[in-house]
């Protein structure tokens, strides 16, 4: 197994993954990633972590097809329970799953003292960027690289962050739209938003004839469509 086994988004993450980094997989799909990086002598060291025994069980039958029993640790756990501090994890790798699932698992494992602040994150969530890019901020992240791209008609996105000794400060324009993705609008990038802003006019449009009372939420969308609209015409010229 190799790295183009792998899917193009985890091609992807793993191009983020540092030289040598001893990496933590969360939620690790077979431990197809921390295997093809193995593999490739990307990395030192690996772990594994799912917390359903079936995937679990699967992600030791990879590991051990490859005979990397002793380079890559296979662990039944909730989320960044899987890492200890003493394991020096200088990556992790959370990829596949809500943007807001993924804040909570970095949350909890924030609360349960399983993160350093040492760790480059690179997060793939498939919605829900703008909450998960939020929580970074707000915990004093520093969004270093971030990549668009599609896949069996599905966009995804990657976030790359780290702790630095000066804090980056984002808009909430740019924490709605990625503030790297936002410089590049490559034409991934625009396609989804095109395809949003038809999605977020219908929902405009259905809120306002709703009999709740949803101003906040009408005043919500209407300026994440402004927002949309000046992105596509600054992209048109």
């Amino acid at each position: 197994m190799n790295a183009k086994d792998l899917s193009l988004r985890l091609q992807k993450a793993a191009e983020f993954v540092p030289q040598n980094a001893r990496l933590a997989d969360i939620g690790s799909d077979h431990a197809y990633l921390p295997v093809a990086l193995m593999l490739q002598n990307k990395i030192s060291y690996g772990i594994a972590g799912e917390v359903v025994v079936g995937p679990y069980k699967s992600a030791q039958k990879q590991v051990a097809k490859n005979g990397l029993e002793n380079k890559i640790d296979v662990r039944l756990a909730d989320g960044l329970e899987a890492v200890k501090l003493e394991d020096h994890v200088s990556a992790i790798t959370i990829c596949g799953m809500g943007g807001v699932l993924i804040r909570d698992i970095l949350q909890r494992g924030k609360e349960k003292n399983r993160l350093s602040g040492e760790e480059r994150l690179i997060l793939q969530p498939n919605v829900g960027e703008r909450q998960l890019r939020k929580w970074l901020v707000d915990e004093e992240y520093t969004i270093t690289d971030e990549s668009i791209l599609e896949e069996n008609q599905k966009v995804y996105e990657i976030i790359v962050a780290e702790k630095k000794e000066t804090i980056t400060e984002y808009t909430e324009k740019e924490l709605f739209f990625g503030p790297i993705l936002l410089r590049e609008e490559n034409e991934v990038f625009l396609e989804k938003w095109q395809y949003k802003l038809s999605k977020s006019e219908r929902i405009l449009n259905s809120l306002h004839q709703s009999d709740q009372d949803v101003a906040e939420k009408i005043r919500e969308v209407a300026q994440e469509i402004e927002w949309i609209k000046e992105v596509l015409a600054h992209a048109g010229k």
